[in-house]
């Protein structure tokens, strides 16, 4: 694991501002940088980067975070991948903490193999480009493909000299142990014969990257005619390589598929390179495997879209089917498109240009149903017994779908393409054995009429502001921008005077903000009613009562995922402001910082009032509630409380409404 020690040097050397200038165009706004938002597209910036602050906010995607959760949105990288790359970029030693034998052992050897892989895949791509073999043999078969020599290079395309041992050798000149050549796949090792050979000898070579970059293992054809060999010859399962967890292309794709909201899935190493050539790089292939729930998972990151592209003639296509519903059943939405008789995605993105393909893809998908509809029409041919079974079968496809509203669409699609009643087709539901619609037959009725209700209801109840919830958040703002600030504040108390009567007195404190607070919150005996913000509330408190200095980017460092999420979008509010230009509207937007000791007690007078009045409505109720007894005393304590109430809105210095 990285150390702490690494970790925090990480934090203190990182900018915001430069690390997401690697990847998003920024442009000053006041103190604050802002983009275009590299999640969304969108032709107005909404995307905010604070320097001062060391954060970040996206308020079209809603995403935001500090550098280390940037790289994990917008690259995808884990934690420990992002603080990596941190740390090579700032020219950071990592420091690895203390793990046991075993732990450590293990780590080494996945390193090691790591390691070897990618020196195999600079040597089989510098043999492509730098011998009379591999350009002969290798770099020609891709230049017929058509790739070009950046394609090539985005790609890292190699080849495997036609030799028993080439890569093998090298790899031990080089220093690289056997026993992880073997252990890769790279080399096949013969112990009783003592010899030792390269498994993709005479092959061109496409590295399988990781999502984060790495190389997991290779794929590698065959160009001669040897029917005893494999066309295709993949790396076998290993410690770093899993085929039924691994997406080719997913790499490169990973940005575009986010941005796009959508992710093409294909067959082939070369369906994938020649669509990214055509400039479609939302595209990833399962490398002729079944589909897995495990490569679903991995595009579900990024999107909750994918379409599925069939050749035109692909053999199997029925059984192929079956993935659709794996997708399905991820809770993600499926399309299909189909290619031209004699033609797949590599073919037909090779002779058409970006534009005609993307025309291609957008008019040809065809939604999961109405697909799964006209093949299997086809296979029906009018026979009932067959038509009854592929009812059956698309109903069972629904079946996989988790959302109720997506299912009861889909079932009314089922039922005109199909001409078969909606009731039919929800029993059908029933009998497949889902929990959740076993009775779904029952409910048909009062759900459509509920389902038309809502549909032709065009007014739009407001929603009830959350007062308490909005004060609240203003505390734990004041607490991240303003608590370690040392500020003088006017503080009023109740004595009692010669006369006996209670007299407001007022007088100068000074405190840290964190401490005003505190002591506000204690003397009122409120705790705040939000669990984020009690949970965000006591850690501040502690946070600010041990620590001189209060840094936002290495506090956020140190808390939860969620917390820091929350805490990032209470930190952006403010500067969502810059983004409407109000000064060019002639609207002046005051700082709070202009006024701190202010804006804290409007903040904790507001909420005292708020809760004030909650106690004048409860004690009314009970007054209510027990008209037939003496409620002297809780009509005491309301005159009490109403008196309290104008003493609060005398200190804030206008007239309060109720809530």
């Amino acid at each position: 694991m990285i150390s702490k020690e690494t970790i925090e040097k990480v934090f203190d050397l990182a900018r915001v501002e430069e690390v997401i200038g690697d990847f998003v165009q920024l442009k000053r706004a006041g103190s604050n940088l802002k983009g275009l938002s590299p999640f969304v597209n969108e032709k107005s910036p909404s995307f905010m980067v604070s320097p001062v602050k060391q954060i970040w906010k996206d308020f079209s995607s809603g995403k935001g975070g500090n550098a280390v959760t940037f790289l994990m949105e917008h690259e995808h990288y884990t934690y420990p991948e992002a603080i990596r790359y941190l740390a090579t970029k700032y020219n950071i030693e990592i420091e690895e903490t203390v793990e046991t034998d075993e732990d450590k052992e293990k780590a080494n050897e996945k390193e090691s193999m790591y390691l070897v892989s990618e020196f195999a895949r600079d040597y089989f791509h510098k043999t492509l480009l730098k011998t009379d073999e591999g350009q002969a043999i290798g770099l020609s078969y891709f230049k017929e493909r058509g790739f070009t020599t950046a394609t090539i290079e985005k790609f890292q395309l190699g080849y495997s000299p036609d030799s028993w041992d080439a890569l093998t050798k090298e790899a031990l000149g080089k220093g690289y142990q056997l026993e992880f050549l073997e252990k890769t796949g790279l080399t096949i090792v013969k112990a009783e014969e003592e010899k030792s050979f390269d498994r993709f000898k005479g092959r061109v070579m496409f590295p399988i990257q990781s999502m984060s970059g790495r190389v997991l293992g290779f794929g590698g054809r065959i160009l001669t005619n040897d029917k005893k060999a494999a066309k295709y010859l993949n790396s076998p399962e290993s410690e770093i390589y899993h085929k039924s967890k691994v997406l080719y292309g997913i790499y490169h794709a990973k940005q575009a598929i986010a941005k796009l909201d959508n992710c093409y899935l294909v067959e082939g190493y070369t369906d994938v390179i020649q669509f990214n050539q055509s400039g479609i790089e939302n595209v990833v292939a399962s490398s002729g495997t079944a589909l897995t729930a495990d490569q679903i998972r991995l595009v579900s990151r990024l999107t909750s879209n994918m379409t599925v592209l069939f050749d035109g003639d692909a053999a199997g296509l029925r059984a192929s089917l079956r993935g659709i519903d794996l997708i399905l059943e991820a809770g993600m939405n499926v399309k299909v498109c189909t290619f031209p008789d004699g033609e797949d995605p590599d073919s037909f993105a090779k002779s058409h240009s970006f534009e005609e393909l993307k025309a291609y893809l957008q008019d040809n998908a065809k939604d999961f149903i109405q697909f799964k509809a006209s093949l299997l029409i086809k296979e029906a041919n009018n026979d009932p017994i067959k038509k009854a079974e592929m009812i059956r079968d698309m109903v069972n496809s629904i079946s996989k779908i988790a959302d109720r509203i997506k299912r009861e669409i889909y079932i009314q699609e089922c039922s005109r393409i199909m001409d078969i009643s909606e009731e039919v087709l929800y029993n059908t539901l029933a009998q497949i054995g889902k929990k959740e619609l076993a009775e779904a037959s029952k409910k048909f009725t009062e759900e459509k009429k509920a389902f038309e209700v809502l549909k032709n209801n065009d007014e739009l109840v407001p929603s009830k502001i959350d007062i308490q919830y909005e004060l609240e958040q203003k505390i734990i703002e004041i607490l991240l921008l303003y608590g370690n600030q040392v500020v003088d504040f006017e503080e009023s108390f109740m004595l009692e005077n010669d006369k006996g009567e209670l007299e407001e007195i007022k007088e100068i404190n000074t405190r840290k903000v964190s401490e005003k607070i505190y002591l506000a919150l204690q003397v009122d005996e409120v705790e705040l009613t939000n669990p984020i913000f009690k949970n965000i509330y006591d850690d501040l408190i502690q946070y600010h009562n041990q620590n001189e200095l209060f840094e936002i980017d290495k506090y956020l460092s140190q808390v939860q995922a969620e917390i820091a999420e929350k805490i990032t979008d209470i930190l952006m509010l403010e500067e969502r402001d810059a983004l409407h230009k109000w000064e060019t509207k002639q609207i002046v937007v005051k700082p709070k910082e202009e006024n701190i000791a202010q804006y804290v007690n409007e903040t904790l007078l507001t909420l005292r009032w708020f809760l004030v009045h909650k106690i004048i409505e409860d004690t009314k109720k009970s007054v209510s509630s027990n008209s037939a007894e003496d409620n002297s005393e809780l009509l005491t304590n309301i005159k009490d409380y109403l008196g309290l109430t104008k003493l609060i809105a005398k200190n804030l210095g206008r007239v309060l409404a109720r809530f």
